[in-house]
This record gives structure tokens, C-alpha cells and sequence, in this order.
């Protein structure tokens, strides 16, 4: 391939944050125009760091990040930063722009056209914390097309969309002429527009760059596993049959001892021939999220709720009532008000509903601001717990792969999937009565999610669960539905 094709090359980059914590280690792959890649690696592997790295918001400690002539690169990030927040629409696209921009609204209209994000030409005076999930969503894409790049980096952009918006993203990009990154775990979404994959080995620290869609890496990462173990095993009969045939020539005394000297030389030729196989992305192990003891009758009862359909918003009766192992799924589109319903009931505020006193409450949020950034992750899970047990505190967080380093590393340092195994591991310890789940898939590596739908799924509490991932939904038990769009 000559340099010239490429749009972004790395060339022996290595980065880490620290002595401690390596990230990149002497990585090379070349990205050529109009490719559409994936980038796949298990949480904490360093797959936003690589999209810093190719902005220029990071630098590498040694090798170089070649960028073609002309060639402008923009990220569409997993969140809107916190202190941007609190910033109207208008003012969050100007941050875009290094420079001064004079046409801004135009501009904005035609990105918010693009991510099919409706009364778009009402919005751009209204702050950006006001919008759902899903919504702020389509945001952050459309701040990374506002800037019209020849290399669009994308991080986790199905998150908090609904079906409809992941149908219409899908379609963009496969109609998208630029060059196109996407860091995701929804494998169906993917596989839909990729032709390559970038593998990020969080053991190797090394990016090995694949052909074909995310299914055909998967497969072709097992068939490696499989043929490396193979030859270990092979290897490992052999390396046992040599050290049991010197042992045995080496009892034997004179020159049976040069035989056994000449078996323990191959012994140690076939030990270095061993393959270091693959280790694949760890899985957390099975858990259950304890119930609040001593609970009986009715948890719950919804008797009305507002929702927003983008005009003023509409007050809607219910009938729900949650008692004990019940679990409701509330449904609807993008901005109609589901999370700001979970909000209001996790705070104990809204009009209609009402919660048994005594009731403790699990709340998962989409934004993972229900935890303290500027806490520790062991710290975190202590206050989570209330009553301290280190043994009990300790043995959950290996369970969720929050390892002695990341326990003294800050919430706010974590990456976004590492922060979603710390707010399960908070809602095991915090052993809650009812259990509000907004977006629960969000950042969550692909190989976790059959474990939390089973262990959502046999949660003998009251729960609440919004999630727009049909397969997840489908692996746990719903007793009710309450779809608020209609």
C-alpha cells in the first residue's frame, strides 16, 4: 500500500497515562480513503485513546501519527463533556470551530437535518442537559459532521439511540463517501457498513488490523485461539514425554546421562516454540443483584406521567401498580420522557406516582452521574455498601474485572465501560428494593450483557428497565409493559 493512499498512518506508536498503565506499545496500521473500520477490544483496552491519538487532544510518548495533506479529522465522543452542559445548542457547535464562524445557524440546521433530530430550527437557543439521551445522541454526531471531515471518528454512537435513529445512522453512513471509524459493541449495527476492523489486544498492546466485518474477525480470532492451543497441546505432550525419558536416562548413569543432558536441550527448544495464545476478552462472572429484605405488598403505583412530544408536554393516566419480583419495561421514542420519569422516581418527586416508604432504591443512570467522579472506585462501592464488609466488598468487585489498580483509580479516569461494571457492582452491594435501569447496555462490552440480562432477569425485586436493545430485552422476564407513546 503506498503512503500516499492512506488518510492516517501510525507508525511505532507507543502511549500510556503513566509508568503504570501502558496503553499503545510500538502500533502501526495504515487507514486507507473511504475505508469504513470498526474498532473492537475489550473495556479499558484504549479504544478512545486511539481516537484522542488520531484528533491530536493526545500525543504519543515515542513513533509518529501520520496525517495526509488536507485530510481534517473530527469525533463524535461517547458524551458531551460535563462543564458543556450547561451550553445552548448554538453555543455547543461554535466550540466545534477553532476560529470564528459567521454562518453558524445555517450550519446547524443542515447537521441536525443529517441526524434526523426534529424541530431542529427550534433548538438552537435551548441548553444541551435539557435533551434526552437519545437525543443529545444524535448531538454529538451532529457536532462531528458540522465540521465536514475526511475522516469521521464515531464512539459508541448507537448509545441512547432508539431503533428509528439507529435505522437512520445506519443508513448515513453507508452512504457516507469519507473515511469512517466506529468504535461500538453493537455487532448487527456494524456489521451492516465495515469492511475492516482494527483489534485492540489489551495483553499485547499491539492493533492488529483485520479484512471483513465484525462476525468474520470474531471468527477468524476463535479459529486462531483454536490452532494455537493445538499446537501448545501438541508441544506440551511432547515437552512431557522428553523430561519423562530424561529423568529416566539420567538414573541410568554414564553416557545414558549426554542422552538426558540432549532431551532437556529440546525440552527448553520446544518450551520457547510454545505459542503465547490469545487472551480473549474476559467475561464478568455470573452475579445476582440481592433484593431488600422484609418487603412485601404493593413497592409502587404509577397513576399518571407526563411526556413530551415536542410541543408543550401532555399528562397521561396509568394503572401500574409494582409489587415485589415484578418487572416493568417502559417503552418510547427518543425525547418523549422516559429517563426524566425514572429521575423523578429515583428522587422520590414526581406527580402520580408513589413509593412504599422504606423502600431502598438502585437507580442505573445512562450518564453514570448517580456516582462521584471525584471518588475511587473502592470508595464508591464502600458508600454503596453503607455497612462496611472488605471481604464481601473485594470478592463483588473482581467479579466485575475492577482489579486492585482500578479500585484506587478516580470514577471520573475510568473509561465509559468501566464505569457501567462500577454501577453494577454498586447496585449488588447496595442491595436495593426497587431497581430503575435507564439504557443498562450503554458502553457495556458485548460479552457482558448475557450475564446482566440473566442476572436483571432473576431479580426478585420491583424493577423499572428502559433499554432500546431488543436482544437484551428479550434474555429478561417483563411482567408489564408501559409503552408512554401510546
Amino acid at each position: 500500500m503506498s503512503r500516499e493512499e492512506s488518510v492516517i498512518r501510525f507508525e511505532n506508536v507507543s502511549f500510556g497515562y503513566g509508568h503504570n498503565k501502558p496503553i499503545l506499545d510500538e502500533v502501526d496500521f495504515p487507514i486507507r480513503r473511504g475505508m469504513k473500520m470498526a474498532v473492537m477490544g475489550q473495556n479499558g483496552a484504549g479504544k478512545s485513546t486511539l481516537f484522542a491519538l488520531m484528533v491530536g487532544t493526545l500525543k504519543p510518548e515515542s513513533g509518529e501519527i501520520h496525517v495526509s495533506h488536507g485530510v481534517k479529522v473530527a469525533t463524535a465522543p461517547q458524551v458531551i463533556p460535563r462543564d458543556q452542559m450547561g451550553l445552548t445548542v448554538r453555543e455547543f457547535f461554535l466550540k466545534c470551530f477553532t476560529g470564528p464562524v459567521y454562518d453558524i445557524d445555517p450550519r446547524i440546521d443542515d447537521a441536525l437535518e443529517v441526524v434526523n433530530l426534529k424541530h431542529h430550527e427550534k433548538l438552537h437557543d435551548r441548553v444541551i442537559q435539557s435533551f434526552s439521551g437519545g437525543q443529545t445522541a444524535r448531538l454529538l454526531l451532529a457536532s462531528a459532521l458540522i465540521q465536514k471531515p475526511d475522516l469521521l471518528l464515531l464512539d459508541e454512537p448507537t448509545n441512547n439511540l432508539d431503533t428509528a435513529g439507529i435505522e437512520h445512522l445506519t443508513t448515513f453512513l453507508v452512504e457516507y463517501p469519507g473515511t469512517c471509524i466506529v468504535i461500538s459493541h453493537d455487532a448487527e449495527f456494524l456489521n451492516a457498513f465495515t469492511t475492516g476492523v482494527l483489534y485492540l489486544d489489551v495483553f499485547t498492546k499491539k492493533v492488529e488490523q483485520y479484512p471483513g466485518n465484525y462476525n468474520d474477525v470474531q471468527r477468524d480470532i476463535l479459529a486462531r485461539i483454536e490452532k494455537e492451543n493445538r499446537k501448545n497441546a501438541q508441544l506440551e505432550k511432547k515437552i512431557q514425554e522428553n523430561k519423562d525419558k530424561a529423568n529416566f536416562f539420567a538414573q541410568k548413569g554414564g553416557k545414558m546421562r549426554l542422552v538426558a543432558k540432549k532431551m532437556r536441550t529440546e525440552v527448553e527448544e520446544m518450551e520457547e516454540a510454545k505459542v503465547d495464545v490469545r487472551k480473549e476478552d474476559r467475561t464478568i462472572r455470573p452475579f445476582t443483584i440481592p433484593a431488600q429484605e422484609h418487603l412485601s405488598g404493593t413497592l409502587l403505583t404509577l397513576t399518571s406521567y407526563v411526556i413530551h412530544t415536542g410541543k408543550k408536554p401532555v399528562k397521561k393516566k396509568a394503572n401500574i401498580v409494582l409489587r415485589k419480583n415484578q418487572h416493568l419495561l417502559l417503552r418510547g421514542p427518543n425525547g418523549i420522557g422516559k429517563s426524566t420519569l425514572l429521575e423523578r422516581i429515583a428522587l422520590g418527586t414526581p406527580e402520580g406516582v408513589s413509593i412504599t416508604p422504606g423502600t431502598k432504591i438502585g437507580y442505573y443512570r445512562q450518564d453514570f452521574s448517580t456516582l462521584d467522579f471525584d471518588q475511587t472506585v473502592y470508595k464508591a462501592l464502600e458508600h454503596a455498601m453503607g455497612k462496611p464488609d472488605e471481604e464481601r466488598l473485594r470478592a463483588t468487585a473482581a467479579g466485575f474485572l475492577l482489579t486492585s489498580d482500578v479500585m484506587q483509580t478516580k470514577i471520573g479516569n475510568l473509561s465509559e465501560g468501566q464505569k457501567g461494571l462500577v454501577a453494577f457492582a454498586s447496585l449488588v452491594l447496595t442491595r436495593p428494593g426497587l431497581l430503575i435501569l435507564d439504557e443498562p447496555t450503554n458502553h457495556i462490552n458485548f460479552r457482558h450483557l448475557p450475564v446482566i440480562a440473566k442476572a436483571l432477569d432473576q431479580y426478585a425485586g420491583a424493577m423499572i428497565l428502559v433499554s432500546h436493545v431488543s436482544e437484551f430485552v428479550a434474555q429478561v422476564r417483563i411482567d408489564e409493559i408501559l409503552d408512554l407513546e401510546k
